[in-house]
């Protein structure tokens, strides 16, 4: 956690509402492993991150709640009644829909003040928007003693994604980002909500998260449409989801679907056996297994499941040539945001050079590194 921004945060608030604010810091997420699994009701291996989103809150005394984005400059009123989402409403939905969501819990609250900043890079696939709806979630089911466990808290952070930002999101970003442990990433079972943390030793190595620096448009209508087509494979196979189902399965009905149809289901079922082949790798304590396991992921996000993108692959390719990297991937949701890459801690600033340099002549555009920590998840700051 960053206690620049803390400091930054806290004052705003106190300049802006002369009063002492509820602190509350919410992690990003990176995922190792396990991408698009969370929907299909599948594993994944998500992790929270040393970046993340600072809320300052209070209650209000007015009759309208004021929330004040710190790094966008941006202030927003609003009445806590018969709240309905902005038609291109960016941040603001984020926190209308966790009070909405938190009302329709028959949760009431009142008004309130709120100042928030972070340093997670927007549209890197960190889950910058879950981080901030657990901020806001947490730290009201705080001000207005609501008693919500973490576990409810994140499912009105999901329903707040799905009902206010239209992204039928599973539940890994916001799950990661509330339940994160220090030095741990944690096997998750999206269908039972619950995870198991496995404390990684990366040996001589560290991650290396590099942002392409590219979001292109096809990302929200195509998460929507690969979503649809797993559950139209599910229904033909009579399963709940695709986490139930097998290859044998799948070629059972392969010509009743399109190859664009197989190939995406099929990217699915063996991505959640990854997911646990990772978890083996760990308990092993092979990390050349890990490595591995990563490049056939990015493989299948980018040919089978076809989210992946020319920057996206370009930076994986890369990776490939270096014999200091064990293994890279294409991470979130796909066209655009960051590859995580496994690199020798001693080579970190010799491959950030170079792959910096090689992204610029190729697409004429910089792209962005960072070193992130495993780190705890949603907490007051004290």
């Amino acid at each position: 956690m960053n206690k620049k921004l803390v400091k930054e945060v806290k004052s705003s608030f106190k300049e802006q509402f002369k009063t002492k604010p509820l602190l509350v810091f919410s992690p990003g997420r990176i995922n190792l492993i396990g991408e698009h699994t969370d929907y299909n009701d599948g594993l994944a291996f998500p992790a929270a991150i040393n970046k993340g989103i600072v809320l300052a809150l209070s209650k209000s005394d007015s009759n309208k709640s004021t929330a004040c984005a710190l790094n966008k400059n941006e202030i927003y009123k609003f009445n806590t009644e018969n709240i309905k989402p902005l038609e291109d409403g960016g941040w603001r939905n984020y926190v209308l829909g966790v009070v909405a969501e938190l009302q329709m819990a028959v949760k009431p609250i009142g008004n309130f003040n709120a100042v928030f900043a972070g340093n997670i890079p927007g549209g890197a696939g960190m889950s910058s928007s879950a981080a901030l709806e657990n901020s806001f979630v947490y730290g009201l089911n705080k001000l207005f003693k609501l008693g919500l466990s973490k576990t409810e808290m994140i499912l009105i952070s999901q329903k707040a994604e799905h009902n206010f930002a239209g992204v039928k999101c599973g539940i890994m970003d916001q799950y990661a980002s509330m339940f994160g442990v220090k030095k741990s990433a944690l096997l998750l079972d999206c269908r039972t909500v619950t995870s198991q943390p496995y404390k990684i030793n990366f040996k001589d190595y560290k991650l290396m998260l590099i942002n392409s620096n590219v979001k292109h448009d096809l990302s929200e209508s195509a998460y929507n449409d690969r979503r649809e087509v797993c559950e139209k494979v599910s229904r033909l196979l009579h399963i709940d989801a695709l986490r139930d189902a097998s290859k044998e399965d799948l070629d059972c009905i392969k010509f009743d679907i399109t190859d664009e149809d197989y190939q995406k289901a099929l990217y699915v079922i063996n991505e959640n056996n990854r997911v646990k082949q990772f978890s083996e790798a760990i308990n092993k304590d092979d990390i050349e297994a890990l490595g591995d396991l990563l490049y056939q992921s990015h493989e299948g996000l980018s040919t089978n499941y076809r989210v992946s993108c020319d920057e996206l692959d370009f930076l994986v390719e890369r990776a490939k040539e270096n014999p200091n990297v064990l293994g890279a991937r294409m991470m979130g949701g796909g066209f655009g945001g960051c590859t995580i890459n496994l690199i020798k801690k001693d080579e970190f600033k010799t491959f950030k050079k170079d792959t910096t340099k090689k992204f610029r002549q190729r697409f004429e555009k910089d792209c962005t590194v960072y070193s992130v920590k495993l780190s705890r998840g949603t907490k007051i700051v004290k």
